[in-house]
């Protein structure tokens, strides 16, 4: 469906003409997200920063999560997550990814804090939404820093997902829901891990 993410933000910036010169904020979720918001950020003439959240990885499968933590501390967990974890393994997960944030808010924003969001339209930006729960973990962050808008936007998800984000988010723009949807990376042709260094070259690009 898209040839890289440079190609998918491009189309994403489109299907948000409408906040075009509207003074909104993109805040991106690194890595993947970076490069999408970059182009989301630069065609709406709008702010661009990072956001960060962090899925809890499951013990069993890394790559998938039983939820998300964001940078404020905006918990989000699947009702499952209690079931299958004690309390003792959730808080050490929890605080592996807590590191994590912190690391990459130093290597990404300098150590600096996140715009003032306060009133304002907010646009979240993902490569593309597998389980959701690291949106879900960002609007929660949103909501709290009192955002008056937020809009979240990814190239690819499964309905479901979508469905399940409209019901936190004041409006959700996915350019493509497959029937067949299970992984992100199956939307891309071109498809990689980002590395740290490429965050912050894009980042240094739009000047951050």
């Amino acid at each position: 469906m898209f040839n890289d993410r440079k190609d998918a933000g491009k189309k994403l910036a489109k299907a948000l003409e409408k906040y075009k010169n509207k003074n909104v904020v993109v805040l991106a979720i690194p890595r993947g997200g970076v490069e999408v918001g970059y182009e989301v950020a630069k065609y709406l003439n709008a702010e661009l920063s990072v956001i960060v959240s962090r899925k809890l990885p499951s013990l069993e499968n890394p790559e998938s999560g039983f939820g998300a933590i964001a940078e404020d501390g905006s918990l989000f967990m699947f009702d499952f997550a209690k079931r299958i974890y004690s309390t003792e393994v959730i808080n050490r997960i929890i605080e592996e990814q807590k590191s994590e944030i912190k690391r990459r808010i130093q290597l990404f924003r300098k150590g600096k804090a996140l715009p003032e969001i306060k009133g304002k339209t907010v646009i979240l930006v993902d490569d593309g939404i597998a389980m959701g729960s690291t949106i879900y973990a960002s609007i929660l962050l949103c909501r709290n820093k009192k955002a008056g808008e937020i809009i979240v936007a990814a190239p690819v998800s499964g309905m479901d997902t979508k469905e399940i984000i409209k019901e936190a988010a004041d409006e959700v723009i996915i350019l493509e829901t497959p029937d067949s949807f299970h992984a992100v990376a199956e939307s891309y042709l071109n498809w990689y891990d980002v590395p740290d260094e490429e965050v912050i070259k894009i980042l240094n690009k739009f000047g951050n």
